[in-house]
Formats: C-alpha cells, structure tokens, sequence
C-alpha cells in the first residue's frame, strides 16, 4: 500500500469523496478476488465474481449499498424541497412590490445561489455510487466543483452583510434608512458575488481528471484535485481560504446577534413580551442552523487531512463526509422552511400564489395581524415594524430581524 504521506496528499476537495488509494498495476495482476481484496482496506464493501477481470472491479464505492440507498432518498427528498422552495421565495420576492424589501433582495440572492449547488448535486451523487470512472469530461469535473464552491462563499457573505444590514436597523434605524437604499445593496450583492467567484477561482485548477499511468483513462479517470494542487500547496491553501470563509463569519454571527439581543433585551418590559423573546429566538435559530450545517463539514475536512492513512480513520471519515453532504444540501434548502415559519408575511405571500385566499390586504402586508387562511394553515400573528422614541429622544426599532 502507498505511505500515509501519499493517502494524506490524495485529499479531495468538497464533495468528491476521498476514496480508497488502490494500486493499479497491481489489482491489474491480481489473479482472483483474493488477491483483489487484500488491497480494500475496508473500502469495497460489495463485489461479485461475474466481473471479467479485477479491473472491472474499480467501479466499486466506499459505502455499503443501505448508507447509499438512504443518503440518496434523503438528498432526492431535499433536492424537491430545495429547489421548489427557493423557487417560490425569488417568485414571491419578485411578484409582490410588498416583499422587495433590502433584506428580501439578500434571500433572493442566496436563493439563487441556493438553486446553483442543488444543480451540483445529481453528480456528487453519481460520484458516491461510481466514482471511477468519471465520464463527464474534465470541463464538467472543474465547473461543478467551482460553481459549488462559489455559491458556498457566495451564502455566507450574504449572511453576514444580512447580518450588519440587520446591526444597522436595531442600533442606528433613522441612520440605516438613509444609508440602506435598493439601489445601493444592488450593486453590494453584485461586490459580494464577484468576491466570491473570484475566491472560488483556484478550483479550477485545484481539480480536474486525472488517472493512473499505465492504465486505461476509459477504466479509471477521476474527477479528484490534481498532483499539482497536491505538490505546489495550493491544496492546503484553499483549505485554509474555505475555513476562514466559515470561521470569521461564525465569530461576526456570534458578536453581532450578541449585540443585537443586549440591545433588545434592555427595551422597555412592554415591548419585550411581544417583540423581544420572539426576535432572540429566531436569531438563534438562524445562527445555529447555519453553524449546524457547516461546522461537520470543516471538521470531517480538518481529520481528512490530519489523518495517518489508517484504514480505520480512512473508513470514518468517509462516513463523515456521506453526513457532512447530506448537511451541506440541508442548508441549501432550510431557508424557505425557516421564512415559512418565522414569517407570516412569507406564508401569506406564498398562500396567495398557490391560490389561498389571503387574511391580509392586497397592497400592503403585515398591516392586519393574521396571516392567509386556507385549507390546514393556521392564523398566526404578525409582530409589525415599529419605531418607538425614547425619553432621551433617539429612536428605536422593534421588528423581527430577518423578517420577510
């Protein structure tokens, strides 16, 4: 078997899974599937004996068919809730003038690229039931990997500028509304997205096809990161890029909404009972569902490359990685779910263009505090943007952050 050096270098990049390092030449010369299966490591977990010759067998994945039968049903199920519901926020966004606040052209945003990764998905997938051979072509390999990435640099940086928007409104609200225009957080959003292609740039050559000399290109071509990526650092250095895009933002999350609940914790005692303890909640939730599904992700990435090549290690981490993807997806599509429930606003836009009658006026929602009636949906209150004056005379916001 190749030095832990060797299997420790064979990292891949995101979702292309890190698969058991197999000599080729040697499986090549194997004589029967005893041979065969001393170089799995753990790794072929299923094998048959109809194959013609050990090459045929290269096919094989790292998972045990019940793990990619489940993960499969659970990426499909979340790929339909994915897609659908980030659809209907940009339609919603776009259709109702009342909806296309500064804060909804951020979700549409990360809708969008939300849309973008689900498209990634049906190849991660085909990667986990065959990952060699790839058969899609270097071009593909390289423009999956960028988009995914991209649109992964792309989400957080919307969410903490979501975050400071959200920082401005509570602290300086008169302040915000002068500085917070439509026209100005346009042309952020574009800044945001060109950062985040550019950052994701290198990917294109961290990844691409390769396959092992002296075999057939046909029989065990790999989308994988390149032995250049690999020899030259650039492997190492994307990792680090990738951590900081997830850690700094966590630490400006943690200290913004900090800061953010102090400041409505110290309101009045009336208008904490029915703004306060509901805003604190749904910014916790918020904070924690984004750290919840990436925090497994840079974890199982930081012992895929700190590991020594022990087959065991090996074999956990590749488990890791099945739920750090399942994860990744998950965040893709939580946001709907989480404005549908946080936002009676949302739900009432939603029920009228899925042909509910709605409880709110046409021309301006959260005006009456209920929310659309229908079939199983249920009357739920609206907590209304309002600004209060205080005894020193500055102004203060009372509204439900991430409201849409």
């Amino acid at each position: 078997m190749e030095s832990s050096n060797e299997v420790t270098d064979s990292l891949q990049w995101r979702l292309v899974f890190d698969q058991t390092d197999i000599p080729i030449k040697e499986i090549a010369n194997a004589t029967d599937l005893k041979d065969f299966s001393k170089y799995c490591s753990g790794g072929c977990h299923h094998f048959t004996t109809n194959s013609s010759s050990p090459l045929d067998l290269l096919s094989f994945h790292p998972f045990s068919f019940p793990a990619l039968y489940g993960i499969t049903a659970i990426c499909a199920l979340l790929f339909i809730i994915g897609v659908a519901g980030n659809i209907m926020t940009i339609l919603i966004i776009s259709r109702f003038k009342g909806m296309r606040t500064t804060t909804n052209l951020y979700l549409s945003s990360m809708a969008l690229s939300d849309i973008f990764i689900f498209l990634c998905m049906p190849f991660d997938l085909y990667k986990m039931w065959r990952y060699r051979p790839w058969n899609f072509g270097d071009l593909l390999c390289k423009f999956t990997q960028f988009l995914s990435e991209a649109c992964t640099y792309s989400t957080i940086l919307h969410i903490t500028a979501l975050s400071v928007e959200r920082y401005l409104a509570v602290f300086f609200p008169l302040r915000a509304k002068v500085i917070i225009t439509r026209t100005k957080i346009k042309i952020l959003i574009l800044i945001l997205w060109t950062l985040a292609l550019s950052s994701a740039g290198p990917v294109f050559v961290l990844v691409g096809v390769e396959y092992e000399n002296g075999t057939d290109p046909a029989d065990t071509s790999e989308c994988k990161c390149t032995s250049y990526a690999v020899t030259s650092g650039l492997l190492n250095t994307m990792a680090w890029v990738s951590s900081l895009y997830f850690f700094v933002p966590v630490c400006c999350l943690s200290i913004l909404y900090g800061l953010i609940g102090r400041k409505l914790w110290k309101r009045k005692k009336n208008y904490r009972d029915k703004n306060n303890t509901q805003t604190v909640k749904m910014l916790a939730v918020i904070v924690l569902a984004f750290v919840l599904c990436w925090l497994p992700f840079h974890v199982g990435r930081n012992l895929l490359s700190l590991s020594l090549g022990t087959s065991e290690m090996h074999l956990i981490t590749q488990y890791f990685s099945l739920v750090s993807c399942v994860l990744f997806y998950l965040s893709a599509a939580i946001n709907p779910i989480l404005y549908n429930i946080m936002s009676a606003r949302y739900r009432d836009a939603a029920c009228k263009m899925l042909g509910f009658r709605s409880a709110l006026p046409q021309s301006h929602f959260g005006s009456r505090k209920e929310s659309c009636s229908g079939p199983g949906v249920a009357r739920i209150p609206i907590v209304p943007l309002q600004l209060h004056k205080q005894q020193d005379g500055t102004a203060e916001i009372h509204s439900t952050p991430f409201s849409v």
